[in-house]
């Protein structure tokens, strides 16, 4: 009876039951965060006041490899709408004690685990501004740190490398503009939104990379091959100042992780032969060429068979794309470096070159014989001699281009001394090769300097040896005079038949031709 009373009596609302209804949780944790702020250091405030301001932070030493992504997919549906906490910054490392800093250190970057859009400016502007605060921290702590990372640290540290980092490049339809002769240098690159975040995260990855508390042993186990191939899929993106810094990162693990030094020569040598064969289209072929000269100056002698069919399967080839003024710098480099290293290289080198040597692209051939400069330069007269004859049979053509800086930069190869050496030493083979392009420039080319530089070549060969000049000129103009032979019969023919022609222009009549075939004897 008295129950049945006291049942009929109205309850009265608890909190706890408002806040397990949801409606309360906000403020209950937005209180616990202020308390938690305002207490002491000792106290180990920022465990629980990143636990109340933004769930699932206070992370332990022992991390699950699936973490990473489980926390990035929940503060990310927090931004989106669903959040249940702030997102607020955590304590500076100068304000808490040493015997704090690594797990303070690990909550930083689980901070950093979350990626905000850059392509509105308007969002978030609080939390990234946060965030970007956060990372400048960690890039102080990783450069003054004066521990061994841990084994936890590390996989923390390259879990947040990969959630920022790591994704998929978007770039503008290029409609084939890098198939097309534009200039590259006018072009405009599309600057990434996101670059000032990213750029401390790089800045961040570079400095753990060449810190000396970095052990590489144990840190190969977290920046392995997925790392780096996911790495240099990053060498792809338009923004010129992300390749800049992954160069130098890439370059950097290269000397650290010595363990990993063939699997990266091979990625690169896979990104050129999608390149070369497939796509021609990748912006970062200058940047991969660049850290290749320098590791292709570090290469023990003798070179090993590995590195030589780099050369000729990857490096030779690369002459091949239409967009070769991107990276022609970097990769006469790295061709140059190859046979300063094996001189014995150099007539593989230059019979690569002639292969791909271009035939209408005036640009692209004086790229080809200031690269060939560089190359015979550090080539020896018993390899010159190897390639001596199809090489200057290409050089004759050049000296004959009605395009004034190609004739002018093949005869600028005489101006090097070393390579006027070389030629002085064969000049009974090369000077009937090149006797009828040089005769030809000195009187009939159009550009005053080219003939200048001609005259000066042909006085080099006269003064080194008069008779065989003098036998070439002879040779020279017999030929000239049979084809002008030839030339005159032929032109005779055809006002023959203009002539009948215009006899039986008023009948039907077809007109008839007596053959007569005029055969030329071959010469010499």
């Amino acid at each position: 009876m008295i129950k049945q009373i006291l049942n009929r009596l109205p309850k009265k609302s608890s909190k706890s039951a408002d806040s397990r209804d949801g409606s309360g949780t906000s403020t209950s944790s937005s209180n616990a965060s202020t308390s938690s702020r305002n207490s002491d250091l000792v106290s180990n405030r920022y465990g629980s006041s990143s636990a109340a301001s933004l769930p699932d932070f206070n992370s332990g030493p022992n991390l699950g490899s699936g973490y990473g992504n489980k926390l990035s997919q929940a503060v990310n549906a927090k931004l989106n709408g669903n959040q249940t906490g702030p997102y607020e910054a955590l304590p500076s490392f100068r304000d808490v004690p040493n015997s704090e800093k690594p797990n303070l250190f690990i909550r930083k970057l689980n901070l950093c685990c979350i990626v905000f859009d850059f392509n509105n400016p308007t969002k978030n502007l609080k939390e990234k501004d946060i965030k970007r605060q956060t990372l400048a921290e960690l890039v102080d702590y990783v450069s003054s740190a004066s521990g061994r990372f841990s084994e936890t640290v590390m996989q923390e540290i390259v879990k947040m490398l990969s959630v920022n980092l790591f994704r998929t490049l978007t770039s503008p339809p290029r409609e084939n503009k890098v198939l097309e002769a534009f200039d590259f240098e006018e072009d405009e690159p599309l600057m990434d939104p996101a670059w000032p975040h990213l750029q401390v995260v790089y800045e961040f990855l570079l400095r753990f990379v060449a810190s000396t508390e970095t052990d590489a042993k144990l840190a190969k186990r977290y920046v392995d091959h997925s790392f780096v191939l996911r790495l240099l899929d990053l060498f792809d993106s338009e923004d010129p100042r992300e390749r800049e810094y992954l160069k130098t990162v890439l370059h950097r693990i290269y000397g650290k992780f010595m363990v990993h030094r063939p699997f990266i020569r091979k990625a690169i040598n896979n990104i050129f032969y999608r390149f070369i064969f497939e796509t021609e289209k990748h912006n970062g072929i200058a940047e991969l060429l660049e850290i290749l000269g320098s590791i292709i100056n570090g290469f023990a002698l003798p070179l090993k068979e590995e590195h030589k069919l780099f050369l000729v399967r990857a490096l030779i080839p690369l002459h091949k794309p239409k967009c070769l003024p991107m990276y022609h710098q970097q990769l006469s480099y790295c061709i140059t470096q190859f046979v300063e290293k094996d001189c014995k290289l150099a007539d593989t080198v230059i019979r690569g070159m002639l292969k791909y040597w271009p035939i209408t692209n005036s640009s692209k051939e004086i790229m080809f014989l200031n690269e060939l400069e560089e190359v015979l330069e550090a080539t020896q007269p018993a390899d010159f001699q190897r390639c001596m004859v199809p090489l200057f049979c290409h050089i004759r053509c050049c000296l004959c281009s009605l395009h004034f800086q190609v004739a002018e930069t093949a005869l600028f190869l005489w101006n090097n001394d070393h390579i006027e050496n070389l030629i002085k030493q064969n000049h009974r083979v090369i000077l009937p090769i090149i006797f009828p392009a040089l005769e030809r420039n000195a009187r009939q080319h159009w550009n005053q300097a080219v003939q200048s530089l001609t005259l000066n070549v042909r006085k080099i060969f006269s003064d080194i040896d008069p008779e065989l000049f003098e036998e070439c000129l002879l040779k020279f103009q017999k030929e000239e005079s049979r084809e002008n032979e030839i030339k005159s019969k032929r032109e005779a023919t055809w006002k023959r038949l203009e002539e009948i022609a215009a006899m039986k222009a008023t009948s039907n009549e077809p007109v008839l031709i007596s053959p007569k075939i005029t055969r030329r004897t071959p010469s010499g």
